[in-house]
C-alpha cells in the first residue's frame, strides 16, 4: 500500500491508502440509478441538449486549470517552458531520421524512453503530410488529414507520458520550489479503455458501383472510428507507463478520439454519455473536463452545472499547439483539486479497519455573533440518491454519521445541492424557513411530528482560495469562462462546428449556490421499496402529509418527484415522509422561476409551459401522478431499474412513449404530457399498457389518479379548445370572445372543481392504501411473519372519505 500524496491537492485526505496504479480499489456504494439514465444512455436528448447548450472556440477554458496562487503560476509557466523546450529539441534530433522504417514500434527506437516519445510526436505532427501509402492509419479517403482514430490514440498517450515524465524528473531534480511541494503534485497518465466498436464499412458497400482497384488494398485494414482513453491521476511516485484501469474515483477526465470528420459531433456525444457516468460516479464532482482529438486537432471541455464550453484548437502540427496541450496536461497536475473539478470539502477515503471507502463531508456554519466560519465533519459509507444530469440541478444525499464507528447506522441524511439563488445566495434558506414553520406547527401534535424531514442545519458551502473561505458558487467555479452561451454562425470550414451552432440560444448567466442541508435519519429514497404496496403506503402517507402542510401553513410543496419521498422502515411496517423542500411556496404566491426545479420529469404541465404561473394544490398531484407512472414502468428500486436499463442497452426494450416526459425543452415535455394524458385511452395506449405489470398496485394507482385529475365532468381532458362566439335565444350577454381558448387544467382550478377533485383524489389514495396495507399482510402471512401492525388507515386518514367509488368503474381488474 502506498499513500496517495497531497490530502486536499488529489481530492483525498491525508490518511488515505490506495492500490499502487489505482487498480482494485473499491468503490463507494451507491443505492440509486439516476432516473436521467433509465431512458438509456443514447436516446435521452444528449445530442440535443449538446447543441442547445455548448458554447465552442472559448480561448479561457484551459485557464480553468491554472492554479490560483501568483507564485505557482510563475513556477507552473517555467515547466510548461522547460518541457515544450525539451519536446521541441527531441523533435528536432529525431527528424533527419524521419521515414517510415524507422517508426514501427520497438524498431529502431532510442533507449531514451523521452526519444522515443518524442519520436511518436514527431510522427503523430507530420502525419498530415504523410503519403496516403500510409495504409490503414488513415481513413479510406487517404486524405492525409483523416486520420485513424487507433492511429492517434498512441500517440495521444506518448504525448501525456513525455510530459508526466518531465513533471516527474522535476521534482525529482528541484524537490520544492517556489511554494510547489511534491505532495501537492499528481501525475495525470493514459489509462487503457479503448473501445474499438465501430468500424468503417462503407469502403466495401455492395452499392457502390465505382471502378475501385481493390487489389491495391491488399494491406488496407478498417480504420476504427473511436477510441475512448481515460486520463486518471496517480502519485508522483508511479512508473510512467500506460495504467491498468483505476478506481473510478481516480479519473480526471475522458478522451474521445474520432477517425472522421463526419463523426466528430458523435465523438462529443460518446464524450458527453461518459461524463454523466462520471458524475454520478464521483460523488464529490463539482464539474467535470473532457478531451476529443481529430487528427492533429485536440480540444478541452468543461461540463459545468449548466453549459458546456469547449476550448479553442490545440494543433499538435504546430509548436503553439503543442505548447498549449503541455500546459494544460502540467495545469492538471499541479493545480489545486477544485481546479480540476474535485470538490476539496468531500473527500475519499479508503480505509479497511471501517470495511472499506467511506467520504469526508464537511459542512459548513457561520458564526452569527462573529461571522466566523466553522465546520462539522460528517461520514459516509452511501450515496442513497442522485440526480446528476449532465446540467441542471446537481443533486446528492449522504446517508451519514457524525463518527466513523457509526457509519453502518447512519443518523442523518445531507443534502448536497447546487441551487439557483435569487439575491444574496448565502442567505438563501428557502428550505430551512419552510422546515421551522412545519416543525413548529406540527411538533405541538404527535399525528405529523414525525411526517417531516427534520431540520439540523443547512448553509452554503466553503471552499479555500488561498488563505481565505469562499462560498462555492458556480460565479467561484467558472469564473474564467463566459457566463452565457452566443449564437455562433456556422464555419463550414470548421469541422468541430459543422452541426452544433445551428441550434445554440442564449442562457440566463443565473448564479448557482452550493449548499448542504443536514436532517435527522428519516428513512431511505422512495428506491429502497422492496415492492409496489411500500411505494402506494409511502406516497400517500407523503400527500396526506403535505394536505395538513396546506391546511395549517397554505404550503404547497411544488418538487414531488422521487427525492421528495422518503420511505421508513420499521419492525411495525412502512411509512411515508415528506422531505426536499426546496421549492416550497405558499399558496397565491407566484412561483419564482428562479427556484422552479430543472427536474422537469416530474413538473406538471401549466409549471412546464408558464414557471412563474401561480401554482396550485393540483400541480402537486399531478406530479404524483408522473411519479407514480415512471416508478410503475422503469421499476421501484435499483435492482428493477438496472434491469431495465440493461435490456434497454441491449436492444430488447423498446421506445416508450414515456420516455418523452424526460428530454427536449420544458415546452416539447409540455406538448408530450398533455397528448398522454388526455383521454383514457391515450393513457391506457401509451402509458399505463407499457408498465412493468400493467394489474399490479401503482398502474391501477396511477389509473384513479388519472380519472380523478383529469376526466372530471365540465374540466376533462388536456386539449386547448377555442371556444366559438353562438348567437342562441336566451344566450347570456356577457358570451365568451371568439378565438379565447378553453384550457382544462386552468378550468379545473375553480374553486367547486378544485374541492370535488381533491375529494376523488384522497378517496383514492384511502382505497389504494388500504388495498397495498392488505396485500402486505397477506404477503407476511403467506411467509409466517408478524403482519404488519400500522394503522388500517394510517396517519391523519381522517382527511380521507371512507370507500367512495369514483365516477365509473375500471375497465381494467384488480390485484
Amino acid at each position: 500500500m502506498t499513500v496517495l500524496p497531497s490530502g486536499e491537492e488529489a481530492g483525498l485526505s491525508s490518511s488515505q491508502t490506495m492500490v499502487d496504479g489505482g487498480s482494485g480499489c473499491p468503490v463507494l456504494a451507491g443505492e440509486d440509478l439516476s432516473f436521467s439514465d433509465i431512458s438509456g444512455n443514447r436516446d435521452d436528448g444528449l445530442d440535443d441538449l449538446i447543441q442547445r447548450i455548448l458554447r465552442r472556440n472559448c480561448a479561457s477554458v484551459c485557464k480553468l486549470a491554472t492554479p490560483c496562487d501568483p507564485d505557482i503560476r510563475r513556477v507552473v509557466g517555467k515547466i510548461v517552458s522547460e518541457i515544450a523546450a525539451d519536446l521541441e529539441a527531441r523533435m528536432l534530433k529525431a527528424a533527419p531520421r524521419k521515414g517510415r522504417a524507422n517508426y514501427l514500434r520497438g524498431k529502431g527506437r532510442a533507449n531514451d524512453p523521452l526519444d522515443a516519445w518524442a519520436a511518436e510526436i514527431l510522427e503523430w505532427a507530420g502525419s498530415q503530410s504523410l503519403p496516403s501509402s500510409t495504409g490503414s492509419r488513415h481513413s479510406k479517403d487517404s486524405r492525409p488529414t483523416r486520420l485513424a482514430a487507433d492511429y492517434v490514440a498512441p500517440f495521444f498517450e506518448s504525448f501525456m507520458l513525455f510530459v508526466a515524465h518531465n513533471i516527474k524528473e522535476h521534482f525529482r531534480n528541484h524537490g520544492a520550489t517556489g511554494g510547489l511541494n511534491p505532495e501537492d503534485c499528481r501525475l495525470i497518465l493514459p489509462v487503457i479503455d479503448k473501445n474499438m466498436e465501430v468500424e468503417r464499412t462503407d469502403l466495401h458497400s455492395a452499392d457502390d458501383d465505382s471502378s475501385t482497384d481493390y487489389d491495391s488494398l491488399t494491406d488496407y485494414v478498417s480504420p476504427t472510428d473511436f477510441v475512448s482513453v481515460e486520463c486518471g491521476m496517480f502519485p508522483l511516485s508511479s512508473s510512467v507507463e500506460r495504467q491498468a484501469t483505476p478506481a473510478p474515483h481516480l479519473i480526471v477526465a475522458d478522451v474521445e478520439i474520432v477517425g472522421h470528420p463526419d463523426d466528430f459531433n458523435e465523438a462529443e456525444l460518446r464524450l458527453a454519455t461518459k461524463t454523466k457516468a462520471l458524475f454520478f460516479n464521483q460523488h464529490n464532482r463539482r464539474f467535470a473536463w473532457g478531451l476529443t482529438a481529430f487528427s492533429c486537432t485536440i480540444h478541452a471541455y468543461v461540463f459545468g452545472t449548466d453549459g458546456i464550453w469547449a476550448s479553442t484548437a490545440m494543433d499538435i502540427s504546430s509548436a503553439k499547439g503543442r505548447r498549449a496541450f503541455i500546459s494544460l496536461l502540467v495545469d492538471w497536475s499541479l493545480c489545486s483539486v477544485d481546479r480540476l473539478g474535485f470538490d476539496p470539502s468531500i473527500r475519499y477515503v479508503v480505509d479497511g479497519s471501517v470495511g472499506g471507502p467511506y467520504l469526508e463531508i464537511d459542512v459548513h456554519e457561520v458564526d452569527e455573533s462573529t461571522g466566523n466560519v466553522g465546520h462539522c465533519t460528517y461520514y459516509s459509507q452511501r450515496c442513497v440518491g442522485t440526480t446528476d444530469h449532465l446540467t441542471g440541478r446537481r443533486l446528492r444525499y449522504f446517508a451519514a454519521s457524525t463518527s466513523r464507528e457509526t457509519l453502518n447506522t447512519p443518523a442523518f441524511l445531507i443534502k448536497d445541492v447546487w441551487t439557483t439563488s435569487c439575491g444574496d445566495s448565502a442567505n438563501d434558506t428557502r428550505e430551512s424557513s419552510f422546515l421551522n414553520v412545519l416543525h413548529a406547527e406540527f411538533d405541538k401534535s404527535s399525528e405529523f411530528s414525525s411526517s417531516f424531514s427534520r431540520l439540523v442545519s443547512t448553509g452554503p458551502v466553503y471552499i479555500n482560495r488561498g488563505d481565505t473561505l469562499v462560498a462555492d458558487s458556480t460565479a467561484t467555479a467558472f469564473v474564467e469562462l463566459p457566463s452565457t452561451i452566443q449564437d455562433t454562425a456556422k464555419d463550414s470550414s470548421n469541422v468541430q462546428g459543422s452541426s452544433s451552432s445551428k441550434a445554440q440560444r442564449s442562457s440566463s448567466s443565473s448564479v448557482r449556490q452550493h449548499r448542504r442541508t443536514v436532517t435527522k435519519w428519516a428513512g431511505n429514497m422512495i428506491s429502497a421499496a422492496d415492492n409496489q404496496s411500500q411505494v402506494v403506503i409511502a406516497v400517500a402517507d407523503a400527500m396526506v402529509a403535505l394536505n395538513a402542510a396546506y391546511a395549517k401553513c397554505k404550503i404547497l410543496h411544488g418538487n414531488i418527484s422521487d427525492r421528495a419521498i422518503l420511505l421508513q422502515k420499521t419492525v411495525d411496517g412502512v411509512k411515508g415522509i415528506l422531505a426536499d423542500f426546496d421549492n416550497v411556496s405558499y399558496a397565491g404566491d407566484e412561483a419564482g422561476a428562479a427556484e422552479a426545479p430543472e427536474l422537469k420529469l416530474f413538473q406538471s404541465i401549466r409549471s412546464l409551459e408558464d414557471p412563474g404561473a401561480v401554482r396550485t394544490r393540483l400541480d402537486d398531484w399531478e406530479s404524483l401522478l408522473y411519479l407514480v407512472c415512471w416508478l410503475g414502468t422503469f421499476g421501484v428500486n435499483q435492482a428493477q431499474r438496472a434491469a431495465y436499463t440493461a435490456r434497454h442497452a441491449a436492444g430488447l426494450e423498446p421506445y416508450l412513449p414515456i420516455m418523452a416526459w424526460n428530454r427536449g425543452t420544458a415546452i416539447e415535455i409540455a406538448q408530450a404530457k398533455r397528448s398522454h394524458m388526455d383521454t383514457l385511452a391515450t393513457f391506457e395506449e401509451d402509458i399505463l399498457n407499457r408498465m412493468r405489470d400493467i394489474n399490479g398496485p401503482l398502474s391501477h394507482l396511477a389509473e384513479d389518479i388519472h380519472r380523478a385529475l383529469f376526466l372530471h365532468p365540465g374540466c376533462s381532458g388536456t386539449r386547448l379548445i377555442p371556444t366559438r362566439q353562438v348567437r342562441n335565444v336566451g344566450m347570456p350577454v356577457a358570451a365568451p370572445a371568439p378565438g379565447v381558448e378553453r384550457n382544462p387544467l386552468v378550468l379545473r382550478n375553480g374553486a367547486a372543481n378544485m374541492a370535488a377533485i381533491l375529494v376523488d383524489l384522497f378517496d383514492v389514495l384511502a382505497r389504494h392504501r388500504n388495498m397495498a396495507l392488505a396485500a402486505l399482510n397477506a404477503g407476511q402471512a403467506a411467509k409466517g411473519s408478524k403482519a404488519v401492525t400500522l394503522p388500517s388507515a394510517g396517519p391523519s386518514m381522517k382527511h380521507y372519505r371512507d370507500e367512495v367509488s369514483l365516477a365509473g368503474p375500471s375497465k381494467r381488474p384488480r390485484y
